[in-house]
């Protein structure tokens, strides 16, 4: 298993860089968002990688966050979900929105990335909801963050859904009606949850 390349980017395609290491050129497929953030030839990357292996052939596939490479691979653990339809769903939508509408039951967001129908997108959160744990995406998306420092509207979120469920209501419920509050209460704990009661009642 290739964990990860370290190596200068010599060209970059429709869908890929190519990463050269030891003199060997590596062919790695990877997201839009990667693609078009930035990388540039001739710049130094780590890039961490999943290789898939078939009977006639090898395809790398790389991202340039730890968590993406993590997120693809429970969706690819998904029966129909294969590398190159796990890759769309990862340039249309970020690791925490994915986890986010999985848990919220939210189809219609998986849906809009592309390849994934409504149907595919209910397969996927039956099939990942149960490995995926509300307290652990919020952190996960407080650490995602923290380079630009911590985001007090992330804080207030997750303090409103602790909170819905010490009152009764389930993660998924609670977090469905904290994502369909005005953006502009999102970072006030008081008003967030003053509003997402009257959306959940």
């Amino acid at each position: 298993m290739i964990s990860y390349i370290k190596g200068m980017v010599a060209d970059i395609t429709d869908n890929a860089i190519i990463i050269e290491c030891g003199g060997i050129g590596y062919h790695i497929f990877t997201t839009v968002s990667a693609l078009s953030g930035g990388v540039c030839i001739g710049e130094e990357l780590i890039i961490h990688t999943y290789l898939q292996v078939k009977e006639d052939d090898m395809q790398l596939y790389g991202f340039l966050d730890k968590d993406d490479l993590r997120l693809f691979k429970l969706l690819i653990s998904v029966n129909g979900i294969g590398p190159k339809v796990g890759l769309g769903i990862l340039s249309g939508l970020s690791a925490d929105e994915i986890r986010f509408a999985i848990l919220s039951d939210d189809a219609t967001t998986i849906s809009k990335a592309p390849g994934i129908g409504k149907k595919t997108a209910q397969k996927l959160i039956l099939e990942l909801k149960d490995k995926l744990d509300l307290q652990d995406a919020f952190e996960q998306k407080l650490e995602n963050q923290s380079v630009g420092g911590k985001n007090s509207s992330n804080e207030a979120q997750k303090e409103v859904v602790e909170a819905l469920a010490a009152l009764g209501y389930s993660g998924a419920e609670a977090l469905k009606a904290v994502k369909q509050v005005d953006s502009e209460l999102q970072a006030d704990v008081g008003q967030l949850l003053k509003a997402a009661l009257k959306i959940i009642r």
